[in-house]
C-alpha cells in the first residue's frame, strides 16, 4: 500500500473519529440537558409544594386563631362581663341591706368565676400543654389518654417509643393531631377501645396511627381537620376504615422531622 493510500485513510479514520467525538458530545450535551430539564421540573414542583404547604400552613393559623377568638369572646369574656354585671348587683343588695340576696348573687358570680377558671385553664392545656413543653410529647400523650380514659370509660393503649426523635416543632403538631383523632373518636362513636401508636418507618420517617373500634368515620369536614394539621408537618394522611366499624387515622412523617 502507498504513502498516499495511508494518508488517505489516516485522514478518513481522523474524519470517523472526529465525527464520533462530535456526536459524543452532542449527545453528552442532550443528555446534560436532559438532566438540567428534569431538575429544574423537579425544583418548580418542590417550591410549587413548598408555597402550597406555607399557604396551608398561613390559613390554618388564621382558622385557629379565628376560633380560639370566637372562644374567648363567647365563653370567658361573656362569662367575666356577667360576673362583673352580678358583683355589681350584689353591691347594690348590700346598700339596700338585702344581705340575703347579696350573698346569694356572690355564691353564683363564684361558681361562674371558677367555671371560667376552667375554661381558662382547659384552653391553655389544649394550645400547649405544660407537660408537653417541660417532659416532651411521651408523658404529654400519656396524661392526655389517660384524662380522656377516666372522663369517657375507653380503654385507650398507648405506645409512643418512636416518637423519641422528634423535634420541638413536630412534637406540637402530632400532639395536637393525636388529641383531635381522640376527640373525633369519642364523638362519633363511643368506641370501647382506642391504640394510639407512633413508630418508625423504614425510610426512617414517623408512622402515627390513632385505631378505635367505635362508628366509622363519615364526616369529611373531621378528616379535612386532620389533614391540615398534618399538612403543617409535611406529613401525609391516610384513613381506614373497616367492613363494619371502626377507623384508624394513620399519620406518615418524612425522616426529618426525626432529626435524620
Amino acid at each position: 500500500m502507498g504513502i498516499a493510500a495511508v494518508a488517505v485513510i489516516a485522514v478518513a479514520v481522523a474524519v470517523i473519529v472526529a465525527g464520533w467525538l462530535i456526536v459524543s458530545e452532542r449527545r453528552r450535551h442532550e443528555h446534560v440537558e436532559i438532566e438540567n430539564a428534569r431538575l429544574l421540573a423537579e425544583a418548580t414542583i418542590r417550591e410549587e409544594e413548598r408555597r402550597r404547604l406555607a399557604d396551608r400552613i398561613i390559613t390554618a393559623e388564621q382558622d385557629e386563631r379565628r376560633r380560639l377568638a370566637l372562644f374567648l369572646h363567647d365563653g370567658p369574656v361573656q362569662n367575666l362581663s356577667g360576673i362583673a354585671l352580678m358583683f355589681d348587683a350584689a353591691v347594690h343588695a348590700v346598700d339596700d341591706g338585702r344581705g340575703a340576696d347579696a350573698k346569694g348573687i356572690m355564691s353564683s358570680a363564684l361558681l361562674r368565676h371558677r367555671e371560667t377558671i376552667k375554661e381558662l385553664r382547659d384552653l391553655s392545656f389544649n394550645i400547649e400543654p405544660v407537660v408537653l413543653r417541660d417532659r416532651g410529647f411521651g408523658p404529654a400523650v400519656q396524661a392526655l389518654t389517660s384524662e380522656m380514659g377516666i372522663e369517657h370509660e375507653v380503654q385507650i393503649d398507648v405506645d409512643v417509643t418512636g416518637a423519641a426523635g422528634l423535634g420541638e416543632h413536630e412534637q406540637v403538631g402530632l400532639y395536637q393531631i393525636v388529641r383531635e383523632s381522640l376527640n373525633q373518636a369519642i364523638r362519633r362513636g363511643p368506641p370501647s377501645r382506642i391504640e394510639v401508636t407512633v413508630r418508625e418507618t423504614t425510610d426512617g420517617g414517623i408512622e402515627l396511627v390513632v385505631r378505635d373500634n367505635g362508628k366509622r368515620e363519615q364526616r369529611r369536614a373531621s378528616i379535612d381537620a386532620i389533614a391540615e394539621r398534618a399538612a403543617t408537618l409535611n406529613g401525609r394522611l391516610t384513613v381506614e376504615q373497616g367492613e363494619e366499624s371502626g377507623t384508624a387515622v394513620r399519620v406518615v412523617l418524612p425522616p426529618y422531622a426525626a432529626g435524620r
